[in-house]
């Protein structure tokens, strides 16, 4: 069966008068919500999701940042820039992440620049902002970045141009919570990244005593077309590698 045949053969969206059960309200999708909604329908039903979960040691990380954030008060570092940085250097040894599938469905394009997208929750919908060239910026440049794009999509909203040609996306809910979810992959990119909050987890020390553990669960939703479940492991924990790296900070 086709996949046109496919779709035609299920039954039709429910229709139903709610004002039968009790008192409703009724209201328009904001402009930014009914254009997300079209693309992320689209990319669900096109794209082939699989979600990797994993928790990931940031520790010493979130020392350095803390250490990083009173020595910088202009330029302070949330796990948000942590995770761009970390993206940026994982990306170049990863390259099946930082590609999309060709209009014909039968190449890749291996992308060699560092574009990512930033997802932002704003009073009218979620827009992605996407950062250039994070590959080539320190942290304080990226954290200022992260900063700016996401004022400027709250305020003033942001063109289409602002919001095309990433690598791959990232997307937080760590300042409000969770522990995992499914992010929706942001075509045409491969792979998008979640962050949840960071959780207290303990673990066995050398004497046996336990040892509590900051760790950070991340969500990597990706394209099984181009990227199959290995990849997404060694992907998330090259990118644990990055975060716990000094060079991150510097």
């Amino acid at each position: 069966m086709s996949l046109e045949s496919l779709i035609a053969s299920l039954p039709g969206w429910p229709v139903a008068d709610f004002s039968e059960y009790g008192e409703v309200e009724i209201r328009k999708l904001s402009n930014v919500q009914k254009l997300t909604g079209k693309f992320l329908g689209r990319n669900w039903v096109a794209i082939p999701h699989v979600t990797h979960h994993d928790e990931v040691d940031v520790t010493e990380t979130e020392s350095r940042r803390a250490a990083w954030n009173g020595e910088n008060p202009d330029a302070k570092v949330t796990p948000v820039a942590l995770l761009v940085r970390a993206l940026a250097t994982v990306l170049r040894d990863f390259p099946q992440f930082n590609a999309s599938l060709g209009d014909d469905g039968q190449t890749v394009i291996l992308k060699k620049y560092v574009h990512i997208g930033v997802a932002v929750d704003t009073p009218g919908g979620l827009l992605v902002p996407v950062i250039r060239d994070v590959d080539r910026m320190s942290l304080a440049d990226i954290a200022r970045a992260v900063s700016a794009i996401a004022e400027k999509a709250r305020t003033k909203g942001l063109s289409m141009a602002e919001m095309s040609g990433s690598s791959m996306s990232l997307t937080s809910l760590g300042h409000i919570g969770g522990t995992a979810f499914t992010p929706i992959i942001n075509a045409p990119d491969v792979a998008i990244l979640g962050a949840t909050a960071i959780q207290l987890r303990p673990v066995p020390g050398d004497d046996g005593a336990v040892i509590w553990r900051k760790k950070l669960p991340l969500s990597l939703s990706y394209d099984h077309r181009l990227i199959n479940g290995a990849d997404a492991a060694r992907f998330v924990k090259a990118i644990e590698v990055a975060l716990g790296s000094t060079a991150l900070f510097a």
